[in-house]
């Protein structure tokens, strides 16, 4: 298994926000992750990024223990990192650099490429998603809807292994959800394995086989196909998802 979480919880201030979860993805897989709000659904996906630590059990990438301590090894985190690309539910949390260009390029310049890859990598993605045009644009004179095509270019510029999103749908316009949900798909089967949160049923059914869902206890409270748990609106309000 590429991600293995056994026994984790995870704590603020306030109490647990996750709580005894046991997951596991393989590689190549697309996993929606469903729940109401505060769930814990964001600190999740923190914790598959390596921001937030588990307050007791184990996470595991790639057969490694992911923790604080191996987090603080440059090398470790740097090679953790270029594996694990974090989409943020609010692009305006990783965008900071005056150009568009600069920001897709800043990835890839701190792993130490040379510039000829650097570029090469930056044309690809601006073209993959379809902003080449904002190249020379300030990020924070964007729409919202392309400044999350901002942020996930930068992402996909690092060339990770694992994509996870946080609700990647947010402020988008119809055409632009079908345009992010149809780039997953060619993502996904070009061998990402994705993990992303969601309250878009619609737009993404037939992205994600499996889903992981969230209670307001913050323990897994069932997961499956994820078709399969969509259509069982009865679990889905009797959850206060819908």
């Amino acid at each position: 298994m590429l991600i293995e979480l056994a026994g984790v919880s995870c704590a603020y201030d306030q109490g647990d926000v996750l709580a005894g979860l046991d997951l596991a993805a393989g590689r190549g897989a697309a996993i929606a992750v469903i729940g109401p709000n505060g769930c814990g659904k964001s600190t999740l996906l923190k914790l598959l990024n390596g921001l937030v630590p588990p307050r007791a059990g184990e996470y595991r990438f790639d057969g490694e223990p992911v923790t604080a301590v191996r987090l603080r090894e440059p090398e470790f985190r740097k090679r953790f990192h270029q594996r694990v690309g974090f989409l943020f539910q609010n692009p305006d949390a990783q965008l900071f650099c005056p150009e568009v260009g600069q920001e897709v390029a800043f990835g890839p310049r701190q792993m130490g490429l040379g510039e000829a890859e650097i570029a090469g990598r930056v044309e690809d993605c601006l073209a993959l998603l379809g902003i080449a045009h904002l190249r020379g644009r300030a990020p924070y004179h964007l729409s919202e809807g392309e400044k999350r095509k901002v942020a996930l270019a930068s992402v996909l510029a690092m060339n990770p292994d694992v994509l996870v999103l946080d609700e990647p749908l947010n402020g988008l316009d119809p055409r632009s959800k079908r345009f992010m949900r149809d780039l997953l798909v060619r993502l996904n089967q070009g061998g990402k394995t994705l993990v992303c949160a969601t309250h878009d049923f619609q737009y993404l059914d037939g992205v994600f086989p499996t889903a992981w869902v969230l209670g307001e206890d913050h323990r897994l409270a069932r997961s499956g196909p994820f078709g399969e748990i969509v259509a069982d609106l009865a679990f889905l309000r009797e959850r206060n998802i819908l």
